[in-house]
């Protein structure tokens, strides 16, 4: 025998709205458009509970109002730093062998403007060249394969960096690199 739904309870509110942000705020880095899609799901989830209650539409289009006002409020506040988050995605999606195009992709995703995107994004050929290796040692290609270098693997391997969005001649001199000089670079891109 199916269950009977719960019942609504009240439709959010900005106190609720806010309370739900700092939940959410507390266990994840997020940006502005971020908070605001977890908050939107919340008055949908609500919404769906509210189905048939003919004052549910009116609050759920004041609930949306309230949770760009709470998401203003946490940017106001300095807790959602549209900036540091597209910085430190950056850096961390680099260090795991991200290319420049898959981080740019990666922070639209998350609600990123171009502007700022374009402003943490490091114009260094040789961060670029650093990101390809990780890629490479993740996935065993170039200096850090374990089989002899036949023309069709090495297709493959550069197929697999075009696919990671990085340019062919920072495919190449990442395949072409030395496993020292390769774990080198690692090193030094990861306390720089």
């Amino acid at each position: 025998m199916p269950r009977a739904p719960a019942p609504a309870g009240p439709p959010p509110t900005e106190a609720t709205l806010r309370e739900a942000a700092l939940a959410h705020l507390a266990r994840y880095a997020t940006t502005r458009a971020g908070l605001l899609a977890v908050l939107d799901r919340r008055i949908a989830r609500w919404l769906r509970a509210a189905e048939g209650d003919e004052t549910a539409g009116e609050a759920a289009v004041a609930a949306r109002a309230a949770a760009r006002v709470v998401a203003d409020k946490m940017v106001a506040l300095g807790v959602v730093d549209d900036a540091a988050f597209a910085a430190s995605r950056a850096r961390s999606l680099a260090r795991a062998g991200r290319s420049r195009r898959a981080v740019a992709a990666h922070l639209a995703a998350r609600g990123i403007d171009a502007e700022a995107a374009r402003a943490v994004l490091p114009d260094d050929p040789e961060a670029e060249l650093a990101a390809a290796v990780a890629l490479a040692r993740r996935r065993r290609l170039g200096p850090f394969r374990n089989v002899a270098d036949e023309p069709a693997r090495r297709l493959k391997e550069l197929a697999a960096f075009a696919r990671a969005g990085f340019s062919r001649d920072v495919a190449e001199r990442a395949m072409g690199m030395a496993f020292d000089a390769a774990e080198a670079l690692l090193r030094a891109a990861r306390e720089g």
